[in-house]
């Protein structure tokens, strides 16, 4: 019994003794005795390309003490005050400009412990290169009853420069479907790249195909009008104005008038493989288009060192490595809202995902649009953030927010 009565007595005294001590700890925290911090931030660019990341915003957020501080980097290390000590998340975000090139950089450290003589903290620095190219939007989903023909993606020229698309690459990513088990890659590429099932490019002798700010172009699936009775009638889109087409020589859909694209890569090979159709998840893939540098060359069926399997199966498929560097827009798409946990494409290139919540239900995604230039023609979001970036379960339609007809375009 009197055991049974000191136990809990013990107990009870220890946990006025910490009620004690916590409050002590919280009220110093709002004396002017508190010992405030200076802390250094050193930015570490792993991105090739990025000398400084001078300018760029940094935030430390003490969500205990709900403390934050927002400033930019210096060059070299930047020195904040006035730091409360505790525990604190780091975020950098920003644009920088280095030359004529536009980076998104991000960084972020979680859960540092800022107190005397943890004072330095390190943050890598990822980024990618703000293409003045945006996949404007996406219909994958296909149209009832188990129609996908129809698929096609829309590219807009976002910037204020006259961009030739001669040679622009585009890929769908792997996994096919947004899914937790993620593919095991080399660790050596050390998040370099993306990964790509299959490779496209246009063609082109460097300015074949000048596009305009605010004009934009279509890749189709089957350049095809689907509405008609031996496709679909239901189909929300007539394709058959679609200036590039993905065509895989299969005569059930012959060739139409929209230029071809030319492919590049499928399993190691640059032929198109045995099945006779270039479809893309109905659930939702993920997209990258991107451009080889100049005085670069790029050969994932010549180069080996372009080409891996994902290490995680015993599979022997092969996949393209696409050099982050490279990527001028990514757009990753899942099943439904819950999916955004399972992402396939780096968060540098697409920091989220879009959906349209069911397959063949007609409805795509659609890039908002911001605001518009003198003419008319639209400026789109592009925050590198498909679930803030985009409209979902809109009815496909081409240049929906009056992007303009490039002059070379059958539609002109």
């Amino acid at each position: 019994m009197k055991n049974n009565t000191f136990i809990p007595l013990l107990i009870a005294i220890g946990v006025a003794l910490c009620s004690i001590s916590c409050q002590k700890i919280t009220d110093s925290l709002d004396t002017k005795t508190i010992d405030y911090l200076a802390v250094d931030i050193e930015a570490i660019p792993v991105l090739s390309g990025i000398s400084s990341t001078d300018g760029l915003p940094i935030t430390l957020t003490n969500y205990t003490e709900k403390h934050q501080i927002s400033t930019t980097l210096q060059a070299g290390v930047t020195t904040i005050d006035s730091i409360i000590p505790g525990l604190y998340t780091i975020n950098l975000d920003g644009e920088l400009l280095f030359g004529t090139e536009k980076y998104l950089l991000k960084g972020s450290v979680a859960n540092v412990l800022l107190v005397p003589g943890n004072q330095h903290v390190k943050v890598n620095i990822d980024g990618a290169k703000v293409g003045p190219l945006a996949i404007s939007e996406i219909f994958y989903a296909g149209t009832a009853p188990f129609y996908f023909r129809n698929q096609f993606y829309e590219i807009t020229n976002n910037s204020n420069e006259l961009v030739y698309v001669d040679g622009l690459h585009f890929a769908n990513l792997h996994p096919t479907i947004a899914t937790t088990n993620l593919p095991i890659w080399p660790e050596e590429d050390q998040g370099a790249y993306t990964y790509a099932q299959r490779v496209w490019k246009i063609p082109g002798k460097g300015r074949d195909y000048p596009l305009q700010p605010g004009e934009s172009f279509t890749i189709a699936q089957f350049a095809a009008n689907h509405k008609l009775p031996q496709y679909n009638p239901n189909s929300p889109i007539d394709a058959s104005l679609s200036e590039f087409e993905f065509n895989m020589n299969n005569p059930s859909f012959p060739d139409q008038p929209a230029v071809d694209m030319e492919h590049v890569f499928y399993n190691g090979r640059a032929a198109k493989g045995t099945v006779p159709q270039y479809l893309t998840s109905v659930f939702g893939g993920a997209f990258a288009i991107f451009r080889i540098p100049e005085n670069e060359s790029y050969d994932p069926v010549g180069n080996p060192n372009l080409q891996t399997r994902d290490l995680g199966t015993t599979g022997t498929t092969l996949y393209a490595k696409i050099p982050i560097r490279y990527v001028v827009d990514a757009v990753e798409a899942g099943h439904n809202e819950s999916m955004s946990a399972a992402k396939r494409v780096p968060t540098v290139l697409d920091a989220s995902m879009t959906w349209v919540g069911a397959t063949y239900n007609s409805l795509g995604v659609r890039r908002k649009r911001i605001g518009q230039r003198a003419n008319g023609t639209p400026i789109l979001m592009d925050t590198n953030n498909s679930t803030e970036d985009f409209e979902r379960h809109v009815v496909p339609q081409f240049r929906y927010h009056g992007q303009g007809i490039p002059s070379w375009s059958r539609a002109f």
